[in-house]
């Protein structure tokens, strides 16, 4: 494990409760490009699918310990995160046992907790933690947002992009009001943009035109050697760090970075 920090992470849980926008993606490669820059990072799978987990290349045999038994008090932080080949990029993989856990939330005491008081005493010993959200507005994805400090919500260019983001964005504010009042929605990140197409410009003006600031200047576009990076085990940036997929998470990881700056300032 890395060594303590005296400050704690700030935690980014990265959601969209439609599938197939390039949510996982994003965390993977997000949290590779970070960790690049010598920070201490940690990725938590909290995704029954285990997508992220794949992508790390970490067989199903091996995801013994896992965030299913970090949010039930089984594993501590410690035990759960495990060392990627990525230096300085530590790992939660999912299971299948989160399948179940919604139930088992159901009847639990402060069930939207759990996450957070799981991991809060380790967050001293990372730069950053991000969160890879299930695919829906379940109990696990409100774990992660009571557990965040920060929302990016990752939306891929097409007609039908902003239908159901006001419900994500409802679930937010709410979030905020009732469980985490200082949850923030740190903005959208455009995915699956292709230039070739007309339509694609158009979905991105249609986004910026309604979120404006809280858009990402940096957009991810279509891209094969960022598709096939899951199935060899490896975040695009290790596969092909010079493919245009992974050069896009570069400069999205620094414009973050900058924005974070600014903030600051």
């Amino acid at each position: 494990m890395p060594e303590a920090s005296s400050l704690r992470a700030r935690v980014l849980a990265v959601a969209n409760q439609k599938g197939g926008v390039g949510k996982t993606t994003t965390a993977i490669n997000l949290a590779t490009a970070f960790a690049g820059r010598k920070g201490r990072v940690l990725l938590i799978d909290l995704d029954p699918q285990g997508n992220a987990s794949t992508g790390f290349g970490i067989e199903r045999r091996a995801r013994e310990t896992s965030s299913y038994h970090l949010i039930f008090g089984e594993a501590a932080l410690e035990e759960a995160a495990i060392a990627t080949a990525v230096e300085g990029l530590f790992f939660v993989p999912a299971s299948e046992d989160l399948y179940g856990a919604e139930l088992e939330l159901a009847a639990g005491e402060r069930r939207e907790f759990r996450l957070k008081r799981a991991i809060a005493e380790g967050l001293k010993q990372y730069d950053k933690v991000l969160i890879d959200c299930p695919p829906s507005l379940n109990l696990l994805t409100l774990n992660a947002l009571v557990a965040a400090d920060r929302v990016l919500v990752p939306l891929q260019c097409e007609f039908y992009a902003l239908e159901g983001l006001s419900q994500l964005l409802r679930t937010i504010e709410r979030v905020r009001r009732a469980l985490n009042p200082g949850l923030e929605f740190m903005g959208v990140v455009l995915t699956m943009y292709d230039r070739r197409n007309s339509l694609s410009e158009l979905d991105a003006a249609d986004v910026r035109g309604h979120f404006g600031e809280k858009v990402y200047e940096t957009m991810i576009p279509r891209n094969v050697r960022l598709s096939e990076a899951p199935s060899f085990g490896k975040p695009a940036l290790l596969y092909d760090e010079h493919c245009a997929g992974a050069q896009a998470y570069l400069r999205l990881a620094r414009e973050m970075l900058e924005r974070e700056r600014m903030a600051l300032s």
